[in-house]
C-alpha cells in the first residue's frame, strides 16, 4: 500500500472512532436506554428555567397567567413605593383609604396601563383572611388615589395596590405592593376553612379541580352550576369571565390568575379552565367572582398547595 493510501486510511479510522466516541458521550448525557419502553430519565422534572418555589414569577407567554414581581407583601419594589400616611381605619363604618404610588424619582406616579378594563385594582384582606374586598379607587390629578372601603372589622389588616406604569423604569411590569392598617377594637379571628372542592354563593354551586405544588404552574379547572344544572351564562368582568384572587393563611402573601377562556358575550361558564401557580405551600383562600344577570357573585374556599 502506497504511503497516500495509508495515510487516507488512517484518516478514516480516526475520523471513525471521533464520531462513534461523540455518539456514546451524548447518548451518556441523555440517559438513553435502548431498551423496549423505556422512558428518558427526568423527562417529567421541570426544566432548569421553570419557575421555583417563592420565585413570585409567572410565564406571560402561558395563557391565563400574569407576571408578578412578588408576592405583594412589600411596600416597596424595584423604586415603586405605596405610600400613605393611615395606620389605623376606623371600625363598623364605610371609610376611605387614601394612597399614592410614588415612582424610582420618588414622586407620584399618575401614568398607569390598563388592566383589565382598570388603571389600579386595590384589595384589602383581615390576617385571618375574611372581609375580602376587590375595589377600583379613582385617583385625583397630583396622583392621590382615594379608595372606599366597606366597613372593617377591629384587627390586623392589609391592603393591596395592583398596577402597570405606563412610563419610566417599570412600564409595562405588574407590581403588587401593600401596606398593613390597624383596625382598633376587640379583634376575635375567625379560623380559616378547611380545605374543599366546593362552595356555594346566591345559589350557585362553584367546584374546584386540580392538585397544586408550590412554585408550579399546574391546570386547575373552576366549574359553576345551579339547581344541578351548568351554567352558561356568565357575563364578561373586567373583560373576563372570572376573576381569582388568592392569599396565603398566616402571611396574606398574594395570588392572581385569570381564567384562559374566550371571551364571547354573556355564553361563559360552566368550565373555566386556569393555569394556576401559587408560590407556597399550605392553605390559601381563593376569591372567585363571576358574574351573571348583571350580578357580581364572590364565592370563597380553601385550596390545600403540597
Amino acid at each position: 500500500m502506497s504511503l497516500v493510501s495509508r495515510m487516507s486510511s488512517r484518516r478514516r479510522t480516526l475520523t471513525a472512532v471521533s464520531v462513534g466516541s461523540a455518539l456514546a458521550l451524548a447518548l451518556t448525557a441523555c440517559g438513553a436506554d435502548s431498551s423496549p419502553g423505556s422512558a428518558t430519565p427526568g423527562a417529567d422534572k421541570p426544566s432548569a428555567s421553570a419557575p421555583t418555589a417563592g420565585a413570585g414569577h409567572h410565564d406571560s407567554s402561558m395563557p391565563g397567567m400574569k407576571m408578578s414581581t412578588g408576592d405583594g407583601l412589600v411596600a416597596e419594589k424595584d423604586g415603586y413605593r405605596m405610600a400613605s400616611d393611615a395606620t389605623t381605619l376606623p371600625s363598623g363604618k364605610r371609610t376611605d383609604y387614601r394612597f399614592t404610588i410614588t415612582g424610582p424619582g420618588g414622586k407620584p406616579v399618575t401614568g398607569f396601563a390598563l388592566e383589565q378594563t382598570k388603571r389600579l385594582h386595590f384589595y384589602a384582606i383581615r390576617s385571618d383572611l375574611t372581609g375580602f374586598q376587590h375595589l377600583h379607587p379613582t385617583m385625583a390629578g397630583d396622583g392621590t388615589w382615594t379608595s372606599a372601603l366597606d366597613a372593617l372589622r377591629p384587627g390586623s389588616w392589609r391592603v393591596f395596590a395592583q398596577f402597570t406604569p405606563e412610563t419610566g423604569a417599570g412600564k409595562g411590569r405588574d407590581f403588587v405592593l401593600s401596606r398593613s392598617v390597624t383596625v382598633p377594637g376587640p379583634a376575635a379571628t375567625t379560623a380559616v376553612p378547611k380545605a374543599a372542592a366546593t362552595t356555594t354563593v346566591d345559589g350557585y354551586t362553584v367546584t374546584v379541580k386540580g392538585e397544586l405544588m408550590a412554585g408550579m404552574a399546574h391546570p386547575l379547572t373552576v366549574t359553576v352550576g345551579k339547581d344541578g344544572k351548568p351554567v352558561t351564562g356568565l357575563q364578561p368582568y373586567l373583560d373576563t369571565y372570572a376573576h381569582l384572587t388568592a392569599f396565603h393563611e398566616g402571611d396574606q402573601a398574594f395570588a392572581h390568575l385569570h381564567p384562559e377562556n374566550k371571551v364571547d358575550g354573556g355564553h361563559g361558564g360552566p368550565r373555566l379552565p386556569f393555569h394556576a401557580e401559587l408560590a407556597k405551600p399550605g392553605n390559601w383562600r381563593l376569591f372567585l367572582q363571576f358574574r351573571t344577570a348583571g350580578r357580581l357573585h364572590t364565592a370563597a374556599l380553601t385550596l390545600h398547595v403540597s
